[in-house]
């Protein structure tokens, strides 16, 4: 059905055409090489039910059946990765010269080992569960973990995206990370390395970026940003190690940034809340904002009881 001819609507779609025609490196048409976002969530979700099955998806899973279970939805996670794969290797460099079939081929090998790594992503993510349990006092038990707690999302989708990173992977990888990011509000770059047992509480607002080294059993909470320095050299400074490195046993405490690539943070530290670090720490540190001092004023009445105790002096080393 041909449209009513409406002179308004006439001039506003010349003007968006010529938008298009300025700008047309933002635009993608004529192209049937551009990856499925919706299918990459899809599979996104398929991966979470072999990561946790019978937690997410089919329900009254037994040992009997869950072979062919897993079966089912590895086939067609196999089919749908190796197709968004063939699609994304073309942002590649190395594989951009292929033709189809080989291009096909290299992507259903790279989807292959890419799950056949399942097994050690559920081994670390068994660790980060139990890290949950074991650093949150109001934790129920391990299902109210896996099926709440946002972190456990967030890394779950982080440990999966590394993966594809390390196989060269472009694109899908940061879909993945950027649509956990979405839903939780935890903004792990799919670069970045992170040992075991890592436990996220809370989460909203944290920041992990790309050349971020995590050791093992380290606790971060909301709002914390592990960045870099400055960007101002754009992409002459890909490559380059911006973001720092957190060592093992650390707790870094409520809106706390840590910046730079040659910041390390030694084993057994704990930053206080709020505190902005630019310098390395040595090990068991502890790193705070020196205490403001509070004023209380009760219209002429006596100060609360105890209103000192606000002022003390928590942390041994101020930065």
């Amino acid at each position: 059905m041909e449209r009513m001819f409406n002179p308004r609507l006439k001039y506003l779609t010349d003007l968006l055409i010529k938008s298009y025609e300025e700008h047309a490196e933002i635009i993608k048409v004529d192209s049937l090489h551009l990856l499925n976002r919706e299918r990459l969530v899809g599979i996104l979700e398929k991966l979470r039910n072999l990561v946790f099955p019978g937690y997410f998806g089919k329900k009254g899973i037994s040992f009997s059946s869950v072979e062919y279970y897993a079966g089912d939805i590895l086939e067609e996670v196999l089919y749908a990765l190796s197709k968004e794969t063939a699609r994304a290797l073309q942002y590649n460099p190395y594989y951009g010269g292929l033709g189809k079939e080989l291009l096909e081929e290299k992507a259903a090998d790279i989807s292959f080992r890419f799950l056949a790594r399942l097994p050690e992503v559920r081994e670390y993510l068994a660790q980060d569960v139990s890290a949950a349990f074991d650093g949150d006092p109001a934790a129920a038990n391990l299902d109210e973990i896996i099926s709440s707690y946002p972190g456990i999302y967030a890394i779950m989708a982080y440990r999966l995206a590394h993966i594809l990173y390390d196989l060269e992977v472009p694109l899908i990888p940061r879909i993945m990370t950027e649509y956990a990011h979405n839903l939780t509000g935890i903004d792990i770059h799919p670069g970045a390395v992170i040992g075991h047992h890592f436990f996220i509480d809370h989460g909203t607002g944290i920041v992990i970026g790309e050349t971020t080294v995590i050791g093992n059993y380290v606790k971060i909470y909301q709002g914390v940003t592990l960045g870099g320095l400055s960007t101002r050299g754009g992409q002459t400074l890909k490559g380059v190690k911006r973001h720092p490195t957190i060592e093992h046993h650390v707790t870094i405490y409520s809106g706390a940034s840590i910046l730079g690539g040659s910041t390390v943070i030694g084993e057994g530290v704990v930053i206080g809340s709020n505190a902005f670090v630019t310098k390395s720490v040595p090990e068991k540190t502890r790193v705070s904002v020196k205490n403001p001092e509070l004023q209380f004023k009760s219209d002429g009445q006596s100060p609360p009881a105890h209103a000192e105790l606000y002022q003390n002096e928590f942390w041994d080393w101020v930065i």
